[in-house]
């Protein structure tokens, strides 16, 4: 079974962290939410700091969710969340999405948010949720797309953000622009029942934009992407000090909007 080839963009800097525990089932996995009822057994791929997997461990109660991450130093986190809203029905445990360690049809719902963007092979990937998923059951994916971000004022300098960004990812063998890509993997990953959708996060408030400008610029110079895009000779520090500065420029503009689009595929197993 193939394994993980490709490095994590982000890493888990306190900046990303920020962004990842402001992720709930409701501006995140809305899509899914209707498939969910008491009582099912859910696989969250790709859990990170556990937001949305104890928004799902408390819809499915007394059913249990069971969480991975393919980095262990994030499920603790994970733990203490669940932990702090009383949820006793999680579960979680170190795993590649790419060979998942549990027996065909062992879950009723599989589920993963800005994970298939990250890996080496995505397809392979969706082929192991529909493995574990029983029959009848939900796969479910949602990806942003980096190539479809759209922002005003229109800031050279985040451009040239969104354009290292891609690079950089694209180098670590990510694939950036994933939510456009859902749909034809999801079909190559062997399901023909797919529901496809799409949606998105918008930052256009005072503290919205003050939050989404302030965690990027932090996360420019200072997370695991800002290693490997200077290591990866993809930038200078200089340009991403340049480029942090245009993020807070752009984040104390009162016209300032930014939006995320997300492809999202629901996938009947």
């Amino acid at each position: 079974m193939p394994k993980e080839t490709a490095v994590y963009t982000h890493g888990h800097h306190e900046s990303v962290l920020r962004s990842h525990t402001w992720r709930t089932a409701e501006n995140s996995a809305a899509y899914l939410i209707g498939e969910l009822h008491p009582g099912l057994d859910v696989l969250d791929v790709g859990c990170g700091p556990g937001t949305i997997t104890s928004d799902l461990a408390a819809l499915v109660a007394p059913g249990r969710v069971t969480a991975v991450d393919a980095a262990e130093d994030v499920l603790g986190q994970a733990r203490a969340h669940a932990t702090e809203r009383g949820l006793s029905n999680v579960h979680f445990a170190v795993a590649d999405v790419h060979a998942l360690d549990f027996p065909d049809n062992s879950f009723d719902v599989v589920h993963a948010h800005q994970v298939l963007q990250h890996v080496g092979d995505p397809v392979q990937a969706l082929r192991e949720m529909r493995r574990v998923c029983r029959p009848g059951g939900i796969v479910a994916a949602r990806e942003s797309d980096y190539g479809a971000f759209t922002w005003f004022p229109e800031l050279a300098a985040l451009t040239a953000w969104q354009e290292l960004y891609r690079r950089v990812a694209r180098a670590n063998g990510g694939v950036p622009d994933a939510g456009r890509r859902l749909l034809s993997w999801a079909r190559r990953a062997g399901f023909t029942d797919i529901t496809a959708s799409a949606a998105s996060w918008c930052f256009s408030t005072p503290a919205d934009r003050a939050w989404w400008s302030g965690l990027w610029a932090d996360r420019t110079v200072a997370s695991v992407y800002a290693e490997l895009a200077v290591e990866g000779g993809h930038t200078t520090r200089e340009e991403l000090t340049s480029i942090a500065e245009a993020w807070r420029a752009w984040g104390a503009s009162d016209d300032a909007w930014f939006m995320v689009p997300h492809g999202e595929v629901l996938c009947r197993a």
